[in-house]
């Protein structure tokens, strides 16, 4: 009987891989696609500009540095795998008005035709106790992080759906999949892409216009480097339970999602676990995806609740040095 049970759920699920490819999204061609990356002048922007140009695609850098788009500019165009191919920079603020974003893309398309993918790298983050952040901090990574995202977006869609084929990106982060100590302003951003995202790709699906949410994890970047300066000390610690990836490894990982229209994007194992757990209503792109996170829920559920408990441990623990410190300062 076992057996049986056995080899009815193999057949099963050789059966789900056979048909997964037939209700999978065709893959996006990039050789000679139209590729607008904003935050395209450093860290992860950069490499997946770098990464979509090695595959014979098209360009266009937004940033708001002029001199880093020119130097990015220099920096990928050795890269190229034929003298057809085109690196456009636009500098301008994604995130503050929306007719000059919409102005920039139609020039961009006016030039280098309809976008085919669009990634939306723009970010910044600020760390901190919730209450030692200033309150205007949260207004502004919410218009950079969030809106920054939605304007280059709403900019494209309507060209997309036309031509029934798009690929739209927000690269969101980890903590855009758990909330963490010391994110309270960076954090909300970064869940706010995966809800716009989720609404987005049910309005698209049907036009054959595909979503992907990245999760990158800590990444060796500029940014990440300024972020680490200001870090609480429970967030460093916290960070510490994990690797630091790569911005090369992270930029092959979503620019492969992204052609293949799956709508999550991880790296790593620790990655993995997350989108599987945080998977809650978001789409599949394959019944195999789905399967998996039926399967993996319940075990990986438990590896999560012993993270957040050693999270938990570590805050409690700063708390009490801290106050410990506070009190031996008073004696003195």
């Amino acid at each position: 009987m076992l057996l049986l049970a056995a080899a009815f759920i193999v057949a099963f699920v050789l059966l789900l891989y056979m048909v997964s490819p037939l209700i999978s999204p065709k893959s996006l061609k990039l050789p000679g696609a139209h590729v607008v990356v904003t935050g395209g002048s450093s860290g992860i922007g950069k490499c997946i500009a770098i990464e979509c140009y090695k595959q014979g695609a098209f360009i266009t850098l937004i940033a708001r540095d002029e001199n880093k788009l020119l130097q990015t500019k220099k920096e990928i165009e050795k890269y190229s795998v034929n003298d057809k191919q085109v690196v456009l920079c636009i500098s301008v603020d994604v995130s503050k008005d929306y007719e000059q974003v919409e102005n920039v893309l139609k020039q961009a398309q006016e030039k280098l035709g309809p976008v085919d993918m669009l990634v939306n790298c723009a970010g910044t983050s600020i760390t901190g106790k919730f209450e030692d952040i200033e309150v205007n901090s949260f207004e502004r990574l919410m218009a950079v992080n969030y809106l920054g995202s939605v304007y280059p977006s709403r900019a494209v869609i309507a060209t997309m759906k036309e031509r029934r084929m798009g690929r739209i990106v927000f690269v969101s982060s980890q903590a855009g999949q758990l909330g963490l100590f010391g994110y309270t302003a960076y954090s909300p951003t970064k869940f706010a892409l995966r809800g716009l995202a989720e609404a987005l790709q049910m309005e698209v699906k049907p036009y054959n216009v595909y979503v992907t949410v990245a999760y990158p994890p800590d990444t060796d970047t500029p940014g990440f480097a300024e972020e680490s300066k200001t870090k609480p000390l429970e967030t460093k610690l916290i960070s510490e339970t994990s690797s630091v990836c790569q911005a090369e490894q992270v930029a092959r990982v979503i620019v492969k999602d992204a052609i293949q229209g799956n709508f999550n994007s991880s790296v790593g194992s620790d990655g993995y676990m997350l989108s599987i757990l945080t998977s809650g209503m978001s789409p599949v792109t394959s019944i195999t995806e789905g399967l998996q996170q039926v399967v993996c829920m319940g075990i990986f559920r438990i590896i999560g609740l012993f993270y957040l408990g050693s999270f938990d441990s570590i805050v409690r623990r700063c708390m009490m040095q801290r106050e410990k410190s506070e009190s031996a300062d008073k004696n003195e």
